[in-house]
């Protein structure tokens, strides 16, 4: 079973007290194309869970914790992509006490910053927190080494690297080829949040969600409606420098849907996406 570095240890876990941000600063984006170097799992079931989530996978009761050997063992639900500090998983994680969720990110020394603020913010609120963790890695190429078919109910793209050169649009975290990656992880009616404050980057977005058969814009009813909306913009350090600056947001929010039959992207999509 891998290990990956989830927040189950580091050096202030039992302290309560929240790491500083000036001693995690990194590059604001690196790039995704780069070959890095952290442990990747061979598939999702090689995701040793007791790292990020001990309350519910303690590492002596085996993977699946101590409970009713019949129950299923609870899944990773959530998937921030491209965290950075964890303000998106902090904010969620009391909304959805009883989801779990991980952030992912490519920036060693920001994934190490979330790590000890998970484990603070567990000692100084016992029973709080155990529901998030964090993970360094390259989303956009390993998503499918993390979570299995339809495991997923929510995915958060929060004020992803514009990558504004034309060359280099093939960085873009949402993209039609790696849509289809999302929506093999995604189950039928999980919804992806995207927000950008570059105009040019949402419209990227929301075109790429448009024309993807396998998502659906949600109606603007039910966004007035849906608490994670309101964290889009405020639970981030990027979205709080915007609203600071007086800036403009964009956002797409899509449903993941069923493939019609009758689509002509159908066998083409499928037989793409189910050899992942």
């Amino acid at each position: 079973m891998t290990r990956t570095s989830g927040a189950n240890g580091g050096g202030q876990q039992g302290s309560g007290k929240l790491p500083r941000k000036r001693f995690y600063r990194a590059r604001a984006h690196s790039n995704p194309l780069s070959d890095s170097h952290f442990p990747i799992p061979i598939a999702p079931d090689d995701v040793d869970l007791s790292q990020h989530y001990p309350r519910y996978f303690p590492a002596d009761k085996g993977e699946h914790g101590d409970g009713d050997g019949d129950a299923e063992a609870p899944r990773i639900r959530f998937a921030d992509v491209g965290c950075g500090f964890g303000g998106l998983l902090v904010g969620l994680s009391p909304l959805f006490p009883d989801k779990l969720m991980i952030g992912m990110e490519l920036r060693d020394k920001v994934t190490e910053y979330v790590k000890e603020r998970v484990l603070a913010l567990r000692a100084s609120n016992p029973g709080q927190y155990d529901n998030i963790s964090v993970v360094r890695t390259n989303s956009m190429k390993y998503i499918p080494n993390y979570f299995g078919k339809a495991q997923l109910s929510k995915m958060f793209f929060l004020f992803p690297d514009p990558h504004f050169k034309e060359k280099n649009h093939r960085r873009r975290v949402i993209s039609m080829h790696l849509l289809d990656e999302y929506a093999y992880v995604m189950e039928v009616g999980g919804i992806i949040y995207t927000i950008t404050d570059v105009e040019e980057l949402g419209i990227w977005m929301r075109t790429c969600l448009e024309k993807h058969p396998l998502f659906q814009a949600v109606p603007e009813e039910e966004i007035k409606v849906d608490p994670v909306v309101k964290l889009l913009s405020s639970a981030t350090e990027e979205g709080q420098k915007v609203a600071r600056n007086g800036g403009q947001t964009f956002q797409a929010i899509f449903r993941r849907i069923a493939m019609s039959p009758l689509s002509d992207d159908a066998s083409s999509l499928y037989s793409h996406v189910l050899v992942i």
